[in-house]
């Protein structure tokens, strides 16, 4: 039987009594946001014990042994301030490090143009290092731990984020959640026949399981990447790849993963990255019968990391990456008595899609209607507000709110498509 959040609690402090004079903040940290995480991470985990806790909480105090002086003193600032990234003055700007500046070197020399163009968050797109060959542009990650050694090094990033600071301009880095390129240290040994590694992915013996998964499980990509398993000759398994073959999707059942991943997480923060942009999110967790998409323990999962973030890298913000129905992406930034400890940012996709078909039909009457329902983010928590970026593959626009305005929804969304094709 799990412990109790107070039992729990205390074997925490107990465990690490002698880190609370290194680091005073974080026993009121851990005291402000134990319950959330006990209350996510056990919905989740209910056999996990009390070693797969401690083992957590050893990692944020490793993190914080780390943790550079001036992004300790970020976090004071922040944590302090909590509404410090709703203010109108944060403008966006996303970029190909190469394309914007061949290197990270290059983009460093640019803070100052910008500066002049108003830049207060700067999203640098996947610069982690990915396989060779195809790698979904960067979100095939082999190593969370190395930039792309085209770009630069993580020394590299480290002085590009410092900089970065001492202009006002906040670090914005991906880190892929749902998947890791077969070619991740940790694929490469389940593939070698480690039977730890494997179970930090799914993989089947045969199709019986795959089969029954696939009864419900749409295609992302239908055209060049059909079906949502991959067979492994090397293991003689099957593999759950939802978005390429090689993307293996990680297993979050396994408490491990979660820690694993916590701890690739806290490196990037100590790398001075002051946003993760968390991919993928609706895919993390999987369910029989269903589109394994949006389950309940997504979301558990993010608040328990949330929750760990706060207490050990409380000026770090997590943006959620869920381009799905306005329903759906709210509860990423928390609904339900999530409010808060969920993501602290998401892409407002549901504004984007609608503007641009305003802007073809020259008539707001759905973009207005729809906002009108759209529901209410948390009040701890804000919208990205963007034109378009490259995660936009569809055109978001409902039936039902096509509907309400008097539209079929797939006739709206075919003249969208059609309307910036070009055929009309």
């Amino acid at each position: 039987m799990a412990p109790s959040e107070p039992e729990m609690l205390a074997q925490v402090q107990a465990h690490l009594a002698d880190a609370f004079a290194r680091h005073p903040a974080f026993e009121a940290r851990l005291h402000a946001y134990f319950a959330d995480f006990w209350h996510s991470y056990r919905a989740v985990y209910p056999e996990a014990t009390a070693p797969h806790v401690r083992a957590l909480f050893e990692l944020l105090i490793d993190a914080l042994d780390a943790r550079d002086p001036r992004l300790a003193a970020l976090d004071q600032a922040r944590a302090a301030d909590p509404a410090w990234f709703q203010r109108p003055e944060m403008v966006g700007m996303m970029c190909y490090v190469d394309r914007f500046a061949g290197d990270l070197s290059g983009v460093r020399a640019r803070i100052p143009y910008l500066q002049e163009l108003g830049v207060t968050y700067l999203h640098l797109m996947p610069l982690l290092r990915s396989r060779e060959g195809p790698n979904d542009g960067g979100y095939a990650v082999a190593d969370y731990r190395r930039v792309d050694p085209r770009l630069g090094t993580m020394d590299d990033l480290r002085a590009l984020a410092a900089r970065l600071h001492d202009a006002g301009i906040h670090l914005v880095v991906d880190f892929v959640m749902n998947h890791t390129a077969r070619e991740h240290a940790w694929a490469e040994a389940a593939r070698a026949g480690d039977a730890v590694h494997q179970a930090f992915y799914f993989t089947f013996p045969d199709r019986r399981l795959p089969d029954a998964y696939e009864r419900t499980l749409p295609e992302v990509f239908p055209d060049f990447a059909p079906g949502n398993f991959t067979f492994e000759p090397e293991i003689g398994r099957w593999v759950w790849t939802t978005f390429y073959p090689f993307q293996w999707d990680l297993n979050y059942t396994n408490p491990e993963v979660f820690a694993a991943m916590l701890s690739e997480m806290l490196f990037l923060a100590n790398a001075g990255v002051d946003v993760l942009r968390l991919d993928a999110v609706p895919f993390l967790w999987k369910r029989m019968g269903t589109n394994s998409q949006n389950q309940p323990e997504a979301v558990d999962i993010l608040a328990a990391y949330r929750a760990l973030a706060r207490m050990a890298v409380p000026g770090v913000l997590f943006k959620a990456e869920a381009i799905v129905a306005p329903d759906d992406v709210v509860r990423y930034l928390g609904v339900g008595g999530y409010e808060g400890k969920a993501c602290d940012v998401a892409y407002h996709a549901t504004l984007m899609n609608h503007l641009w078909h305003a802007l073809a039909s020259e008539n707001t009457h759905l973009l207005r209607t729809t906002l009108r329902h759209l529901p209410a983010a948390p009040r701890e928590t804000t919208w990205i507000n963007y034109v378009r970026c490259h995660d936009d593959i569809g055109w978001g626009i409902s039936d039902a709110n096509a509907a309400a305005v008097g539209q079929d929804g797939r006739a709206t969304r075919r003249f969208c498509a059609d309307f910036y094709g070009g055929m009309n």
